[in-house]
């Protein structure tokens, strides 16, 4: 598997019945305390091999770091993400820090999966059903915690969505037929479905309506605090999206950078309820969302409905 389609991690064939997965993921601190920011970058590095359908098993970490900062704070990243690591039953096996002007910090992780059950982020048909397996709104919601305006309940939320890892949503679905999927992260809901439907040439419906916001997301979003990435993510996607009746502050959500997003798959209806019942019976930690569905392509990649 390579670039083409933009699939999420690449994935080299050992043997019939194993493949590695390869990711690596790093980005700057989207928390104030160190331990949850390391949490939360392990949670997304190791996100990659999930939405490939594979389990982790190595992982090296990846920092950069200021010499005037109290080494104590790397201490505390690095524990964050070598406890989210174990939760996702892979190993910390080392990895490198350089001195920089900013604090960095990921993974580059290695996984296995069977050459057979690889999820791709293409191969949508049309009558299958969307389904995303976190709320959207964790870039909005943050820029809010930076501007002092974020509620008690929107910083629990974004911070127990963000660190929660996408391994419970993919030991369900890899029971069933998954068409296609993809984890929802910087490039926001719209920027991956956009790369979802191309690549399977189908357009996407997506109901605004149907999605479950962050708490208070919504509101933030109309209050116009909106980070940069979505405005790039819109300038990049809106060519290809059909906007229909959706209000401006669904918009910004849409196009909204996520941060260790959910997962995002395609499947025939028939499995819906089933998979749906899954969820809640392992008890998921993140809202489910049904958030539309495939049809033949149209004139443009996704219609909102």
């Amino acid at each position: 598997m390579g670039l083409e389609t933009s699939d999420d991690a690449a994935v080299y064939k050992i043997t019939d019945e194993i493949a590695m997965i390869q990711t690596v993921d790093f980005f700057t601190p989207v928390v104030d305390d160190p331990y949850t920011f390391g949490q939360i970058a392990a949670a997304n590095s190791l996100s990659d091999v999930y939405a490939m359908g594979g389990e982790p098993k190595i992982a090296l970490n990846i920092a950069a770091f200021p010499n005037c900062l109290d080494t104590e704070i790397l201490g505390e990243i690095l524990r964050g993400g070598a406890d989210k690591v174990k939760e996702a039953g892979a190993v910390l096996v080392g990895g490198h820090t350089i001195q920089d002007n900013e604090p960095k910090y990921g993974l580059s992780v290695s996984g296995f999966v069977h050459p057979d059950k690889i999820f791709k982020n293409y191969g949508c048909k049309p009558g299958e059903v969307l389904i995303l397996t976190k709320p959207v709104g964790s870039g909005i919601v943050n820029t809010a915690v930076k501007a002092g305006m974020a509620s008690d309940e929107a910083v629990d939320e974004v911070i127990r969505v963000m660190a929660s890892l996408n391994k419970t949503a993919k030991e369900v679905i890899q029971n069933y037929p998954v068409s296609a999927c993809t984890d929802v992260t910087g490039f926001g809901l719209l920027g991956h479905c956009t790369e979802m439907a191309s690549a399977s040439a189908v357009t996407l419906d997506i109901c605004p309506k149907d999605i479950a916001w962050i708490t208070d997301a919504d509101s933030y979003a109309k209050m116009g605090l909106v980070p940069a990435g979505a405005y790039r993510n819109r300038e990049h996607c809106e060519a290809m999206v059909e906007v229909g009746n959706a209000e401006e502050f669904e918009l910004d959500l849409l196009y909204d950078p996520q941060t260790s997003g959910g997962l995002l798959f395609s499947v025939a209806k028939e499995y819906m309820d089933s998979i749906l019942q899954d969820f809640e019976e392992c008890h998921l930690e993140t809202a489910v969302s049904v958030i539309g569905k495939v049809t033949e392509a149209g004139e443009k990649w996704i219609r909102l409905v």
